[in-house]
């Protein structure tokens, strides 16, 4: 494999392994995480490198001999005549070009290659999984790894699999498709932009396009917490807050419901204008909210007027100077932005820890340290020559913020266009490629108004939701967190929000919907949802549709739903 597999100058094989079902998955006798430790099939494992990568220091970030990747084979007699190339997470990064450790994603690569697939994954052409590698030693931008990151890497792993599936198999995939959720997502519709032609399938879930402007933005509530507040708010108090809006905002078929019964968790949370400054059962006894309210509650988990503004503030998302309006007005969820908005904000109900916690999200201060090429503002594991991350990110205004997000959208050319947010989708569709995408209400990191706004513009270009449905399906599941499981918290009243009462779909649910698509021309329509424990069933439907209460029958069985 070594000395024949050679597709171009700029690559070179790196290390080659065949292992045997029940081996270690490992090399030089390193294990890979996360587990399962052990080869799930016969595979044979390709580690390749594409240059020409950025020089520099020996072990500074932004130094890279060039694109890792790691392409699982499974043997001939079980290779299924299909490539799935799994897409990436946060920053990348990894040891996929590494000739003596499998990188984190090896495990699930390797159990996606034992049901018959060639799989391929990249570190996307760095090996640090933080935002350092963007930034040059001398604190300028690092342009050559910021287009390997946002593009390059992508339209290479395509190419190098596909190369090496026709070497190895002495023929060509019959279909080949991508996989991927959050950094995944973005590299999907990244590809079903810039080079259609390829994969015959996309699953993008939920996409982490608009790069700079939602990771930027989700700074917003640490920064409304620093300015109004001088820091977090406790998170009992976030959690009473969101669990009052879910119970707020979770009852279907009117108001009131059926009989007053709760789902647990919102099924529409754009529909939620719950306001906690004129809720005084939120409010700390005694504290005068919005509209004559006088708060009641003498717990450790109430929260001041100010509290409440802050969290309508977050649930809003970013504005240039920190203003929200009164949510029965404007909750901020329409599919387009407000003019007072920069970016959404996450949806009512929804965790809230992820970005409102104790410490920010480390990629999002990586972001506007490398928005205002200051180290400084990010955390302290961010690593540059001139200065290491500082936490300045705690001195930003609303409109030093604001700021940092207009940098991002300007220095789109020299970041690689990260931001994956071109809505002409025309060129994969007359190529005949399937997308379908799907995004989680209660996604803690990644709004799911983005999403919205994204395949609305789509829509607009296609010729409306008709037209776009015919190849790029968007589905919206409630209740469900960032790429999977929960994200929603437990309302004060009604069934607890938990795994075994609320439908989600299976790990592959999406993706057999994609196969079916694209192999069998079977376009996805509502697809059923189910909880562990089978008490809980809802369709989830293509946007535009939603699901709809039919009446009469138990809010809890999918037969009582329809998609309008």
């Amino acid at each position: 494999m070594k000395a024949a597999f050679k597709p171009d100058a700029s690559t070179s094989v790196v290390q080659v392994k065949a292992y045997k079902a029940g081996d270690p998955l490992a090399l030089s006798g390193t294990a890979a995480t996360p587990a399962p430790a052990t080869a799930p099939a016969d595979l044979c494992l390709v580690k390749l490198n594409v240059g020409p990568g950025h020089a520099g220091t020996a072990g500074a970030p932004s130094t890279s001999p060039g694109i890792g990747m790691e392409i699982w084979l499974p043997t001939a007699a079980n290779w299924n005549t299909r490539i799935q190339n799994l897409g990436g997470g946060g920053w990348q990064g990894g040891n996929h070009g590494s000739p003596t450790l499998l990188s984190a994603q090896a495990s699930a690569a390797a159990a996606t290659a034992a049901t018959g697939y060639a799989v391929g994954t990249t570190d996307t052409g760095h090996t640090v999984a933080n935002g350092s590698f963007a930034m040059r030693e001398d604190g300028t931008i690092n342009t050559v790894l910021w287009t390997d990151f946002a593009e390059r890497s992508l339209h290479e792993l395509a190419l190098k699999t596909k190369a090496l599936v026709q070497a190895y198999y002495a023929k060509p995939q019959q279909y080949a498709y991508w996989n991927g959720c959050s950094t995944g997502g973005r590299q999907g519709y990244k590809i079903a932009q810039t080079h259609p032609e390829d994969y015959d399938g996309y699953l993008n879930g939920a996409p982490a396009f608009n790069w700079t402007k939602f990771i930027t933005s989700e700074l917003n509530p640490q920064v409304a917490m620093q300015q109004e507040l001088g820091g977090p708010i406790a998170g009992a108090k976030l959690a009473a807050l969101s669990a009052a809006a879910v119970s707020a905002c979770d009852t279907v078929g009117g108001v009131g419901g059926v009989g007053g019964a709760h789902l647990g968790f919102i099924a529409d949370p754009g529909q939620c204008r719950y306001d906690p400054t004129r809720d005084a059962a939120a409010l700390c006894n005694g504290v005068q909210g919005n509209g004559g309210v006088v708060g009641s509650n003498a717990t450790t988990s109430c929260v001041s007027l100010l509290e409440a503004q802050v969290v309508n503030k977050i649930w809003y998302g970013q504005t240039a100077d920190g203003s929200a309006p009164d949510p029965a007005l404007d909750n901020g969820n329409s599919a387009t932005l407000a003019s007072s908005q920069l970016w959404w904000g996450l949806t009512r109900g929804t965790n809230l820890g992820a970005l409102a916690g104790s410490n920010p999200f480390p990629i999002a201060t990586d972001m506007v340290a490398l928005e205002l090429q200051d180290p400084s503002y990010a955390m302290p594991s961010f690593l540059n020559a001139t200065g290491n991350g500082a936490n300045r990110w705690k001195q930003l205004s609303y409109s030093g913020l604001a700021n940092a997000y207009a940098r991002g959208i300007a220095l789109q050319s020299a970041f690689g266009n990260i931001n994956s947010d071109d809505p002409d989708l025309r060129p994969a569709r007359d190529k005949g490629a399937k997308i379908i995408s799907y995004h989680g209400l209660s996604d803690q990191l990644i709004t799911p108004a983005g999403s919205l706004n994204y395949y609305t513009r789509v829509s607009d270009v296609v010729g409306g939701p008709a037209e776009t449905n015919k190849f790029n399906r968007l589905y919206f599941v409630p209740a469900m967190g960032h790429c999977a499981g929960i994200g929603t918290v437990s309302g004060s009243a009604g069934p607890a929000a938990d795994a075994n009462r609320v439908p989600l779909p299976t790990s592959n649910q999406f993706f057999e919907a994609l196969v079916a698509w694209v192999e069998n021309k079977n376009a996805p329509e509502s697809l059923l949802l189910k909880s562990a424990d089978a008490s809980v069933s809802m369709p989830v439907c293509p946007h535009p549709q939603k699901a709809s209460y039919k009446g009469g029958g138990a809010i809890t069985e999918a037969a009582s739903y329809s998609c309008q």
